[in-house]
């Protein structure tokens, strides 16, 4: 019994580190700050069940933490653009793109990044 219950604790912990591990891989990345300085390119989709929803395409200049830039390509998929002049802190993944953003306030931008982007 007691090897019985080692056993399926090492299988769950097992399969918990490898779903963090996935989660890593396919969402996480290099994080890059930007400025939303266009009201982005505005869509009007569908979804699967032919429900309408806007899309708001954006191509911003983001740089990391050392200044080093990257051109990021996203969507906003909300009933309005994004706050014109806002900072976003914005992960790249190389295989998925820009996988999520965020604001953030001007002081949480390192210096680097934030010399470039003035």
């Amino acid at each position: 019994m007691k090897k019985l219950l080692i056993g399926l604790v090492t299988i769950i912990v097992v399969v918990i580190a490898g779903l963090k591990i996935a989660e890593q891989v396919v969402m996480g990345g290099d994080i890059y700050y930007a400025q939303v300085t266009t009201e982005g390119e505005r869509k009007e989709e569908r979804d699967d069940t032919g429900r309408t929803f806007l899309k708001f395409d954006y191509s911003l200049p983001g740089f990391d933490k050392d200044g080093n830039e990257k051109q990021l390509e996203f969507s906003a998929i909300k009933d309005r653009p994004l706050r014109k002049d806002a900072y976003l802190k914005v992960t790249w993944n190389k295989n998925k793109g820009v996988t999520s953003y965020e604001e953030v306030k001007k002081p949480e931008i390192p210096q680097a990044a934030q010399l470039k982007l003035n």
